[in-house]
């Protein structure tokens, strides 16, 4: 996969974080872990070995994940956009038109989608139906609650 992943500054440095995190103190520790289950004995019979050599994978996986991810990163910051249609990082005020209340969102990438922070990706389905639109706009798409529809009243970039 070549194909470059769009995110904020913020998800770059959560991302270079968590990099860290598993480099520097989860590798370690089931290193670790590790040594000392062999220290019990036999090894055919010993779950805590067993445990920690499957941790030992499940962390090479996520460090080859982060690894990509950070490797394909393209890092974009709002404040240095403009324009009048709803791209990436873009926060987009929308009126529910099913409940009339304004809603806030900011676009981010896939990593940094957190709906309590209102943050939604640019692939979740709200993402998708919202990018190129412009104030004014009507955007209607199917979620799992069932269909909704938005009006887009006003775009920033910050």
């Amino acid at each position: 996969m070549d194909e470059r992943l769009p995110m904020t500054e913020e998800g770059y440095r959560a991302l270079k974080e968590r990099l860290r995190v598993l480099k520097e103190i989860e590798r370690p520790k089931n290193v670790r872990d590790i040594e000392t289950a062999r220290e019990h004995g036999d090894l055919s019979e010993n779950a805590e070995y067993h445990a920690a050599k499957e941790k030992q994978g499940i962390i090479a996986a996520q460090l080859r994940d982060v690894e990509d991810k950070i490797a394909r990163a393209q890092v974009i910051n709002p404040a240095s956009l403009q324009g009048d249609k709803i791209v990436f990082g873009a926060t987009v005020h929308l009126l529910d038109l099913n409940k009339d209340e304004t809603v806030i969102y900011q676009i981010v990438g896939q990593d940094e989608a957190d709906l309590k922070a209102n943050k939604i990706s640019y692939s979740a389905p709200l993402g998708r139906a919202l990018i190129g639109r412009r104030v004014g706009d009507e955007v209607n798409f199917r979620s799992p609650g069932g269909l909704r529809e938005y009006e887009v009243v006003a775009i920033e970039f910050k």
